[in-house]
């Protein structure tokens, strides 16, 4: 089967196509012939050596953390799916590649009105949104949240599950990615190059960080007593929660079956639509990682197999 390698961390020169052994799936785990895969910046971070002392990797290593495809093969103890099954979810590493073998708890059936592109771009964000919204800031209707990197492929998903928990929506973004928050039913919408988030709201009852940095920073002071800050892209800090009386926890978004079904009804009673920035072939891996590290894109960078 093709598939992407990496030998050494690099840039993205690193990353080869090739050919090597199709996978056979063992008990309890299901073989996927993959249609697509999406860039995340995880990938990118692997890639790079940037977290090998947290995630070390063994070479050769296929990147790739979400999958949309059809199940080829079952193996023994496989109950829930079946051959020929579409379907999608989470694994680390691997992707990048024509099949994967995956547990089938892992894996979810696709939403039925969905492509295979949109189904992988919803992977990661899905999983992601319930882990920040339910799982960590448990969301309540009513409560009035901001969203920073609104427009982007998670923060685009954690704006329409947001709404659907009834929740008052602030976002920032810039650009198109105005255009596209409004067009998903957010309730203000800040475009952060023209304006100061931080002179625009207060009193808020959560903070979802997706950018980190002084955003993360300045966020603390906007928060009510007894609010939440929940981050995903870098630590928080507990004295700055305690000077303001908040509570603030950086979220690793572990994958559950759980919240991809929870997900998957939302996408299919049509609360939660895919946002695919751009499709590229799996052999243009490299560039694709080069375009998401580029930074300004508003949805998904899929590699279409």
């Amino acid at each position: 089967m093709k598939a992407i390698q990496l030998t050494a961390y690099g840039d993205s020169s690193v990353l080869n196509l090739v050919e090597i052994e199709q996978p056979v799936p063992s008990a309890n785990q299901v073989l996927i012939k993959i249609a697509a895969t999406t860039i995340n910046p995880f990938d990118i971070k692997v890639r790079s050596g940037m977290m090998k002392d947290d995630v070390p990797v063994h070479f050769p290593f296929i990147p790739g953390s979400d999958f949309a495809g059809t199940i080829e093969e079952v193996g023994e103890n496989v109950t829930r799916l079946k051959k020929g099954d579409k379907v999608f979810g989470i694994a680390f590493g691997g992707t990048y590649a024509e099949y994967r073998v995956v547990a089938e708890k892992n894996v979810s059936l696709m939403p039925v009105n969905v492509r295979f592109n949109e189904a992988a771009a919803l992977a990661v964000p899905l999983n992601t949104a319930y882990s920040i919204l339910i799982d960590a800031a448990q969301v309540q209707a009513g409560q009035k949240i901001l969203v920073h990197g609104a427009a982007g492929a998670v923060g685009s998903v954690v704006v329409q599950m947001a709404k659907y928990l009834g929740a008052y929506v602030v976002g920032t973004a810039s650009g198109k990615g105005i255009e596209l928050i409004n067009s998903l039913g957010i309730d203000e919408a800040i475009d952060y190059k023209l304006q100061d988030f931080t002179t625009l709201v207060s009193d808020l009852d959560i903070v979802i960080d997706l950018v980190g940095g002084a955003v993360l920073q300045n966020s603390y002071p906007l928060i009510k007593k007894g609010g939440k800050l929940v981050s995903i892209v870098m630590p928080v800090s507990t004295e700055e929660a305690e000077k303001y009386g908040i509570s603030a926890q950086f979220v690793d978004a572990v994958a559950t079956l759980e919240k991809l079904t929870f997900g998957k009804k939302l996408v299919e009673n049509g609360k939660i639509k895919a946002q695919v920035s751009r499709l590229m072939p799996l052999a243009e891996a490299a560039e694709a990682q080069d375009f998401l590290s580029a930074g300004g894109i508003n949805g998904k960078v899929v590699l279409s197999l």
